[in-house]
């Protein structure tokens, strides 16, 4: 956790830029419309159908104000592999180093790099980063993670029918939200760790 709350603390450098990475996946659901008179108020049925499952991953750089978002129908470590391979080469070619913040989950690793590429291209890219993960149930430390709560809040409250019209969605969202240049002040230390947290310390008699 201090790990991560450090990277934090750092200041702006372009050449070192802070980089969360996250990804969250929603049911597509296809509402059944009921026909309606011209001019009265649109009906839907409580019956629904479900039509698959799409997964966005958020790429945000926090201190710019600045985030990406990639929709697809999955989630394994190839996807995870190809975001990496974006944000390196596309989004941040000329950054030294990528300060690279995720979750534990399993296919957040180097090791998903070498399932996708050649083991020249996965060691290059994973050399691109610096690599800092939260501790496990700690997620909330990932600051993409709260992007994808705003994002739920502000794209996704309403479903979406296919995957088609959920990435114009999104799509849109990110533009917006990247004009308004919305940053996140972080606020929690290590400082405010040690005292909130006290209890997950080791205590020394």
């Amino acid at each position: 956790m201090e790990d991560v709350l450090d990277v934090y603390q750092r200041p702006y450098d372009p050449l070192l830029p802070v980089v969360c990475i996250d990804e969250a996946n929603r049911q597509l659901i296809k509402e059944t419309r009921i026909p309606c008179a011209l001019g009265q108020p649109e009906k839907v049925d409580y019956v629904y159908e479900r039509n698959g499952v799409a997964n966005v991953f958020m790429i945000s750089e926090p201190l710019a104000g600045k985030r990406e978002t990639i929709v697809n129908e999955t989630r394994n470590s190839v996807d995870y592999a190809e975001v990496l391979r974006y944000t390196s080469d596309v989004l941040y070619p000329h950054a030294e180093k990528i300060v690279l913040v995720n979750d534990n989950l399993n296919t957040h690793t180097p090791g998903s790099l070498y399932k996708a590429f050649s083991p020249e291209v996965a060691h290059r890219l994973a050399n691109r980063f610096e690599w800092h993960f939260t501790p496990k149930h700690a997620s909330w430390l990932n600051i993409a993670e709260i992007e994808i709560g705003v994002m739920s809040r502000q794209a996704l409250r309403k479903p979406l029918p296919d995957l088609e019209s959920f990435n114009k969605h999104i799509k849109s969202w990110t533009l917006r939200r990247n004009a308004e240049c919305s940053k996140v002040n972080w606020q929690f230390t290590n400082k405010d760790a040690r005292i909130k947290l006290k209890r997950l310390y080791p205590t020394i008699d």
